[in-house]
Parts: structure tokens; C-alpha cells; sequence
């Protein structure tokens, strides 16, 4: 999951992960944020990003986050898939693979 703070960059943010196949789907869904920052209470309407990818091509899709991500400090959060459709599993273990199946 990753935050940002405009529906252009994240957009573009993912795009880059699917095209560079880090990340089989980026969902892209408006949030209301209220957060601590510097010592103050702040409030942002964000996008957030909830992209499908594995544990073994997590650490290229946060270099690539981090390198084209607005924020000073942004949100990379991964969650376990605990379980799920083994078809989907599959289509995502394949759709970032680094060569085409």
C-alpha cells in the first residue's frame, strides 16, 4: 500500500509498476488522510495504491516508489496474502515475473 497526493502521480507511479512488471495490478482509490506530521495534526485528500506483488520483487517495487514518489517520507506498507484464489495467486506470480510465461 502507498499513499500519494495526487491522481496524476499516482497514475504514474503505477503504471511504472506494472509496465515494469513489479506489481501485477496497482488499484487506485481516493482517501481522506489525517495524519502527524512535524509536530502537527495535517488532513490531505490522497490516492491510495494497493498493488498486487510478490515478496520477491517487493524490495525493486519500493525502489522504484521511493524514486518517483512526491513525499519526503512515503507510505510503503506491505501486507501477507494469508491465503487467496490459487488462480489469482498464480496470474500474480506470473504477471511479475521477470520474463513473460
Amino acid at each position: 500500500m502507498c499513499a500519494v497526493g495526487t491522481r496524476d502521480e499516482a497514475e504514474a507511479i503505477a503504471t511504472a509498476l506494472v509496465d515494469a512488471r513489479l506489481a501485477a495490478c496497482v488499484q487506485l482509490m481516493p482517501v481522506d488522510s489525517v495524519y502527524r506530521w512535524q509536530g502537527a495534526v495535517e488532513r490531505a485528500s490522497e490516492v491510495m495504491l494497493h498493488a498486487k506483488t510478490t515478496q520477491a520483487r517487493l524490495a525493486e517495487a519500493e525502489a522504484l516508489i521511493k524514486a518517483r514518489h512526491s513525499y519526503a517520507v512515503p507510505e510503503i506498507i506491505a501486507v501477507p496474502i494469508v491465503a487467496g484464489s490459487t488462480d489469482y495467486l498464480g496470474w500474480i506470480e506470473a504477471s511479475t515475473s521477470r520474463t513473460e510465461p
